[in-house]
C-alpha cells in the first residue's frame, strides 16, 4: 500500500506490479484517462490517454485541441463524481484503509447518493 500523499507516477515507478494491476483492470482494451502528471512516464502509453501539452512557442493543432476537449469532457465525469461523493460523505474524506478496498465503499456510497436523489432505476 502506497501513502495517499504520494504522486501517482511516483507510486507507479516504485511499485513494479502497479502497472500490471492497472492494465488488468482496463476492461475493454481502451486506455484509462490520466492527467498530465503521467506525461513522459515510461511504459504506459498503451495504458493511459493523457492530454496533449502545448508546445513551447507554438499552438496546438485543431485535432490536438479536439483531443484535449474530448479528454477533458470524459475526465470531468469521474472528477465530478469523486467531488460529489467526498463532499457528501465525510467518511470518504477521512478513509485511511486499504485503497484496493475503497471501491466497495464508494460503490455503496454511490448507491446511497442515487437513492437520496431519486436516481434509482
Amino acid at each position: 500500500m502506497r501513502p495517499g500523499r504520494e504522486h501517482d507516477t511516483t507510486a507507479a515507478r516504485t511499485d513494479p506490479d502497479l502497472l500490471t494491476v492497472i492494465t488488468a483492470r482496463v476492461q475493454d482494451g481502451r486506455p484509462s484517462l490520466a492527467d498530465q502528471g503521467y506525461q513522459g512516464h515510461q511504459g504506459e502509453p498503451d495504458i493511459f490517454t493523457i492530454p496533449i501539452k502545448k508546445p513551447a512557442g507554438r499552438e496546438l493543432t485543431a485535432d490536438q485541441q479536439t483531443h484535449n476537449a474530448v479528454h477533458g469532457a470524459l475526465r470531468y465525469l469521474g472528477e465530478r463524481a469523486n467531488s460529489l461523493l467526498i463532499t457528501t460523505y465525510k467518511a470518504l474524506r477521512r478513509y485511511r484503509g486499504c485503497p484496493w478496498r475503497l471501491g466497495q465503499i464508494v460503490a455503496a456510497a454511490l448507491a446511497l447518493l442515487h437513492h437520496e436523489n431519486h436516481r434509482t432505476a
